[in-house]
Order: C-alpha cells, then structure tokens, then sequence
C-alpha cells in the first residue's frame, strides 16, 4: 500500500505536553511532518513558516483558546481553505456548534484515536485533494 500520508504536514496545537507528544507519535509514525504549538500564539507565530496542511486544535488553552484560534486562522486568506479540527475533552452538543460557527471542519474527542486522527486527515486533505483532482 503506498503511503498516502507520506509528507503530509499536520499542525498539533494543544498546552497538553502528553497531547502533542501522542499526536506527534502516531502522525510521524505514518510519513506526516509535523509541527506542534502550546498555544493559539504559538501557533500563529509558526503557521506562516509551515503552511500545514491540516490543523488539529485544542479548544481549551490558556490566553488564546481553540475557538480563537480557529476563527483567526479562517479569517486568514492564506490560510481560510486549510482544515481545522477541533479537539476537545468535552463530547458537548454546544461546543461542536461553536466549533462549526468559527469554521472548524470536524470536531474530535479526547482521548482521540489513531483511527480517528488519521480519517481526520484522509477526509479532509487526501480525499479533498483527489476529489479536486477528479473535478
């Protein structure tokens, strides 16, 4: 099977060490580059340097949360079309709406697992790709 993840760049934002660490892992372990972020102004300082291909987000972070984060990133004309998926250990109705009304594109809870991490991905970068390629 080639690898369809090979050279991907994913972006982890999250002030959980333990969060990134394990994104990091099981991304890394399928060919994805990947670029990690404490918080919304970290991210924000890197996004521009790494032009991932796909944002994972956390929703609750000190000083920028992942709501505003989001809606930054969307409201960026470079950056408006680039997937975003909010993480959340909350399973909660209102804030996957929040999520939706900022313009993230799916919304993933924690623990999340490889299976979902990795379907984020094929979903929104892969798929999207070949279907733009397909049109």
């Amino acid at each position: 099977m080639d690898n369809q993840f090979e050279g991907l760049k994913a972006m982890i934002i999250d002030d959980s060490k333990t969060i990134r660490r394990t994104a990091e892992t099981l991304l890394k372990k399928v060919g994805c580059d990947v670029v990690t972020a404490t918080d919304g102004f970290d991210a924000l300082a890197k996004i521009a340097d790494h032009r991932p291909d796909i944002i994972f987000v956390d929703i609750m972070m000190p000083r920028l949360d992942g709501y505003q984060t989001c809606a930054l990133i969307k409201h960026n004309r470079a950056f408006k079309d680039t997937p975003v998926i909010m993480l959340s250990s909350k399973d909660g109705l209102f804030d996957k709406a929040k999520g939706r009304i900022v313009g993230s594109d799916q919304y993933l809870t924690k623990p999340f697992s490889r299976d979902e991490l990795l379907g984020a991905i094929k979903k929104h970068v892969i798929d999207a790709r070949q279907g733009a390629g397909a049109a």
